[in-house]
């Protein structure tokens, strides 16, 4: 086990030397960061912030001891293209690729590349599911890498938590960073695939080093396929599981994505019987993937780091699961763009909410600023730091995201505008009354100028983007 004696000393006395010199300029030692990101997880499947049936204690915990942000959001809603926005802190539109792939730019300075330049030991856990390698994109090593390429073998497990034929991470597998490929851990996803990647974070954070480290931890739950992990078979019943208060056995209309992969896990119509029995699963498989969440603190308190690393963890984005008649993340309402962000660290507030809204892409020049490191001038992203201060009550009047060329999205503080431009529908709904956009006010008389208004800015800043798309970076 690394001794945490020399880090917590070089930390002390660097405080004590920026107190002294704070005049001159002088440098403090920098904190660690780890940085969680899981996979399909609802903003509302932790028990702290309202659900009372998930049991999350280890996330509770984060919600206790730190600020979070309860109106985040990913502006472009599947897993490449948000994953891109994560790694670059920039308009997703403006990654190349940009409804579902990332085509780096020349010149963007990516997040893993910034902290290494400012010092730090770069590391990359877990799930690649992005262009290149991690090393690649800043990160000087990778543990408990998991990535596409083991197609030629078979699946660990072929079939989903009812049966149904495993359709996503397929041929994906354990692997170094040159695609030295591990299948005796596992081909696809297995039920307790979120320990192997807490094993490979415990490993890095047990070893002992001067530098502060940027460690990025990728699970893949709780993303289809569901299985339930050893020994939570009886931890939720599905006749205890309520339905989402905004639950539909179909969409009203199609949304531009009404027969996508994600979707057709569920059937047609949706039942309420087959989402509770969904939902049962999908919360065991956090409920273990919170439990190695724990595992990940534990160590963090065992060897004397846990004070002196800031912690942030968020989801890629989130998931209908029986939500307005769909079960995919591919669509604009709050469950499915919508996703957790809590922040805990030194400076960080403990036991702190904020409704300020904004995006995935904000992480990196918000850890920037905490660690002192210089953010890139690519960046399109804004610091959070100040509301996490308290020096500022919104980051932005409006956030936007978009899936595809179907659909559009823009959000107030109050109000949610969408546009589907491909079959000319649109959704109005007053999120400050109806959290749950259960009513959808684009016919009404009443709001036909809020309609008009939200529609000329998101009309606005689809233009600002197609402008700046011409002269990237």
């Amino acid at each position: 086990m690394r001794s945490p004696l020399p880090r917590r000393l070089t930390i002390l006395c660097g405080l004590l030397c920026g107190l002294l010199c704070h005049h001159a300029g002088t440098a403090i030692a920098a904190p660690n960061v780890l940085f969680l990101l899981t996979d399909d997880q609802r903003p509302d499947t932790i028990g702290s912030l309202g659900n009372d049936l998930i049991e999350t204690p280890h996330l509770d915990r984060l919600v206790r001891e730190g600020t979070t942000f309860t109106r985040a959001i990913v502006a472009i809603p599947i897993c490449v293209a948000s994953r891109a926005e994560i790694l670059t802190g920039r308009d997703g539109r403006l990654n190349g690729k940009e409804n579902h792939g990332f085509s780096p730019a020349e010149g963007v300075t990516h997040w893993a590349t910034a902290m290494r330049g400012a010092g730090y030991e770069t590391c990359y856990v877990g799930k690649w599911h992005t262009s290149g390698r991690p090393s690649h994109h800043g990160y000087e090593r990778s543990e408990g890498l998991y990535a596409g390429g083991g197609g030629r073998f078979p699946l660990t497990h072929p079939h989903d938590w009812k049966g149904m034929p495993v359709t996503g991470y397929r041929g994906w597998v354990f692997q170094t960073d040159d695609r030295t490929l591990f299948p005796e851990l596992g081909v696809g996803l297995t039920p307790d695939i979120s320990s192997d990647f807490a094993d490979a974070a415990i490993g890095f954070l047990r070893e002992d080093r001067e530098q502060p480290f940027f460690l990025h931890v990728n699970f893949t739950a709780p993303h289809d396929p569901l299985f339930v992990p050893t020994g939570y078979e009886d931890r939720y019943s599905a006749s205890d599981i309520p339905l989402p208060v905004n639950f539909r056995p179909e969409h009203p209309f199609d949304h531009g994505n009404a027969k996508g992969r994600d979707e057709v896990l569920f059937g047609f119509p949706r039942t309420e019987e087959e989402t509770r029995r969904g939902l049962a699963v999908y919360y065991a498989v956090i409920t273990h993937l919170d439990a190695q969440i724990g595992r990940i603190l534990a160590t963090l308190e065992e060897t004397g780091q846990l004070d002196e690393t800031i912690i942030l963890i968020s989801s890629d984005h989130g998931l209908a699961m029986g939500s307005h008649g769909l079960r995919g993340k591919q669509n604009m309402y709050e469950h499915s763009i919508g996703v957790p962000l809590i922040f805990r660290g030194p400076g960080i507030p403990a036991d702190q909410r904020t409704d300020a809204q904004c995006y995935l892409r904000d992480l990196y020049p918000t850890v920037c600023e905490l660690t002192g490191v210089e953010i890139p001038e690519t960046v399109h992203g804004r610091s959070l730091v100040p509301v996490i201060r308290g020096e500022a009550e919104q980051a932005y009047d409006a956030v936007f995201g978009h899936f595809r060329d179907v659909q559009r999205m823009i959000r107030t503080p109050d109000w949610k505008y969408v546009w589907y431009p491909q079959v000319q529908q649109e959704q109005l709904f007053h999120l400050a009354d109806d959290p749950h956009e259960l009513h959808d006010l684009s016919q009404d008389a009443a709001h036909e100028s809020t309609r008009k208004q939200l529609r000329a800015q998101l009309d606005a800043e689809w233009e600002r983007i197609d402008a700046l798309k011409q002269a990237r970076p």
